[in-house]
């Protein structure tokens, strides 16, 4: 597996979607398979699952010029793995307390819920990661305190969970919502934020998994780039 930067000399040029090959381009995660030596894919196991989802969700709904600046992110994600639940529910906090400030109100209910259950899960855990997103979870709530109210008042509803704490399939769903929400919001600064969020979640996961920084290598030679 290569652990690497990419050049500053070619820097490939991101385009949403899937690409069969790189001669039809690259999004972000196919040019992360690329740099790990793994097969051209946009799911590579080179990358922990949820956050090479929230990479592929920012790419595509990203501007143009707001996914260039994802470039320099691309090698940094790589060997950024886990199997441990936590990171799941971290980065769906990430991504939800960065949503709840700005989306639409029926994003900010669903995002709040989501909220609200990643609070209790953490609570279980005692691991001071998981008293800091606590804490990140109820700042964002405050912001919203309409949707707080009301995912409160859902969950009041529809009682106790059967089955208590949030899978992966939960986490990824909040951070669909959150990315989309963040997209889609009355704000001038959609890519600025979407960019700023990718960012955090990979140094959340770089913090958590203890990973080292990678080396340079160039863009593929059949990869379209910018010189």
């Amino acid at each position: 597996m290569r652990h690497a930067t990419v050049s500053t000399d070619v820097m490939p040029i991101l385009s949403p979607g899937r690409h069969r090959s790189p001669r039809r381009g690259a999004c972000f995660m196919e040019f992360a398979s690329y740099l790990a030596g793994e097969r051209w894919s946009d799911h590579p196991a080179c990358t922990h699952g949820t956050l090479a989802h929230m990479a592929r969700l920012v790419n595509d709904l990203t501007r143009d010029a707001g996914r260039a600046r994802l470039t320099p992110l691309i090698p940094t994600v790589i060997g950024l793995t886990s199997d441990d639940p936590l990171l799941d529910v971290l980065l769906a906090v990430r991504a939800a307390s960065a949503a709840v400030p700005i989306a639409a109100e029926e994003r900010q209910r669903s995002q709040a819920v989501g909220l609200r259950v990643a609070i209790s899960v953490l609570a279980e855990r005692d691991d001071p990661r998981a008293a800091d997103a606590i804490e990140s979870a109820r700042a964002a709530l405050r912001t919203a305190p309409a949707a707080d109210a009301w995912a409160a008042g859902f969950i009041e509803r529809i009682g106790p969970l059967r089955r208590p704490g949030m899978n992966v399939q939960q986490c990824r769903d909040i951070v669909t919502g959150a990315v989309d929400g963040i997209a889609r919001a009355c704000v001038a600064d959609a890519d600025d934020r979407l960019v700023a969020l990718l960012t955090d979640a990979v140094s959340d996961t770089a913090r958590f998994v203890g990973a080292a920084p990678a080396e340079a290598v160039p863009a593929p030679a059949d990869l379209p780039v910018a010189r």
